[in-house]
């Protein structure tokens, strides 16, 4: 994950747990990768893979403060370097700033846009509003009728918070009155500031570390509560099931049907290990994961060291591993480890009931979702197994 404007952003969300880095670097550093940077990161990403596709994920902040151009000159540079690879672009969007330039450019280069939304007007401008506290939802609205307008590929990414959990297939319900087909849903789980991020002048506590108890600090007022979480994606997982298997793509029901067919899950939360997601800072620094951009997570600078050198590192192949090595009792021994493996360790700041460290917050409301759907992905995989539609779930009762 690349972030060449680093936490720089025109909308001031109030959850959000990325503009504070930029208290992580001097002021008037400037929240742009340079041009010699950027193809250096170019070359190194494609030279260091060997995959059928090149995938390269392009975030914020908001990267299209950067200007159309900028990533006409990202294009460019990765023809220069493809060698003959097939490159893919994503690009996450608050769609603010999107209009007719950059959607022509989008659809052009076949990038896949993620455009932030999280749910109906009343919904949505509870917490993404602009650096005056207004409302954004008709701007984003505005921008969603030029992807369309261009005919790119988007899907939405919605972050569950304490507010729209309450209202799940109204959420539902309207990112697909929207044409939305392809939807994303991101648990808010953020803690009050530790003494630790209060050292950095942070508002936020930093993830607990790896199979170590420290006193958890308080959750924010907008984070989900787990229960609700779990209910939230019950509810709007059994209007799924009924009517849009094979018209609408869940991110977490497609993750969870490779759980249950022994392929493992396609999202990093759900794997047994992780430390793949590393996130590139404008200046060039490589942290772990990007909810782990704190300074003792840095694993150097793209100035200073190759991708592959970070990426390889004993630090970061211990990082990931810590996910399985540090989980508890309670979790390894818990029916539903293979769906969710104890989720991502930034959550894990709960002690079970038997007092050890390390429970997810969340563990209550994925125990209840994951169970619920125990039933219905058992079928579903046992139809893909035969090489039949998934969809053909909606017709048994």
């Amino acid at each position: 994950m690349t972030k060449p404007v680093g936490a720089a952003c025109n909308l001031d969300c109030r959850y959000c747990y990325y503009l504070e880095k930029e208290k992580l670097y001097p002021t008037g550093t400037g929240l742009r990768m340079a041009p010699a940077l950027l193809e250096e990161y170019i070359r190194q990403y494609i030279t260091s893979q060997d995959v059928p596709e090149i995938s390269f994920a392009w975030q914020g902040g908001e990267p299209t403060l950067l200007g159309v151009d900028y990533f006409r000159q990202v294009v460019e540079l990765q023809k220069k370097h493809a060698n003959g690879e097939r490159i893919s672009n994503a690009l996450q969007t608050n769609g603010v700033l999107l209009d007719d330039d950059w959607c022509e450019f989008f659809t052009t280069n076949n990038f896949l846009i993620g455009l932030s939304i999280d749910g109906p007007r009343e919904l949505h401008d509870r917490y993404r509003v602009d650096k005056a506290g207004k409302s954004s939802f008709d701007r984003v609205m505005h921008g969603l009728e030029f992807l369309k307008k261009h005919n790119t590929e988007f899907n939405t990414l919605t972050v569950v918070n304490r507010a729209n959990s309450q209202q799940p297939l109204a959420v539902y319900r309207f990112l697909k009155e929207i044409g939305s087909k392809y939807l994303q849903f991101i648990p808010l789980v953020e803690r009050k500031p530790d003494a630790g991020a209060k050292e950095h002048a942070l508002d936020f506590s930093e993830p607990p570390l790896a199979g170590k108890w420290s006193p958890s600090e308080p959750v924010t007022a907008w984070s989900v509560e787990s229960r609700q979480y779990g209910k939230f994606l019950v509810k709007i997982f059994d209007e799924w099931i009924r009517q849009d298997v094979g018209k609408v793509f869940v991110q977490l029901f497609d993750s969870a049907l490779g759980s249950w067919m022994g392929v493992g899950a396609s999202l990093c939360v759900f794997a047994e290990t992780c430390g793949t997601a590393l996130v590139l800072e404008h200046n060039g620094d490589l942290y772990a994961c990007d909810h782990y951009v704190y300074p003792r997570y840095k694993l150097g600078n793209l100035l200073n060291q190759t991708l592959g050198e970070m990426v390889s590192s004993p630090e970061q192949r211990k990082f990931g591993m810590e996910k399985k090595t540090t989980l508890p009792k309670y979790c390894r021994t818990c029916e539903v480890r293979f769906a969710c493996n104890g989720e991502c360790p930034k959550h894990r700041f709960l002690r079970t009931i038997d007092g050890e460290p390390g429970l997810n917050y969340l563990c209550a409301g994925y125990k209840r979702f994951f169970n619920h759907i125990d039933q219905p992905m058992r079928a579903m995989a046992e139809l893909v197994g035969r090489g039949q539609p998934a969809a053909l779930i909606m017709g048994r009762g």
